[in-house]
C-alpha cells in the first residue's frame, strides 16, 4: 500500500504524533504557526472532499441482463 501525498505541514504533524506514541507521551506541543499551518491545511483538504462530494457523477451502466439459470417455478 501506497502512502497518499500529504501536505508539508501535515506530514510533520504525523511525525509528532508518532513520535509522542512511541514515547508514551502526554502531550502534544505545537508551535502557533505549526497549529495555523496545520489548521489551514485540514480546511483546504476538507473544501476539497465537500467540492468533491458535491459533483455529481454520471455512470453510463450498459444493458443489464439477469439470468434465472435452471431455476423453474
Amino acid at each position: 500500500m501506497t502512502t497518499p501525498k500529504l501536505s508539508h505541514h501535515i506530514s510533520k504533524f504525523s511525525e509528532k504524533i508518532r513520535a509522542m506514541n512511541d514515547t508514551n507521551s502526554k502531550q502534544l506541543v505545537l508551535s502557533a504557526a505549526e497549529a495555523r499551518s496545520l489548521h489551514t491545511d485540514i480546511f483546504t483538504l476538507l473544501a476539497k472532499i465537500a467540492e468533491l462530494s458535491d459533483k455529481s457523477v454520471e455512470v453510463d451502466v450498459g444493458p443489464v441482463v439477469v439470468s434465472g439459470g435452471k431455476f423453474k417455478n
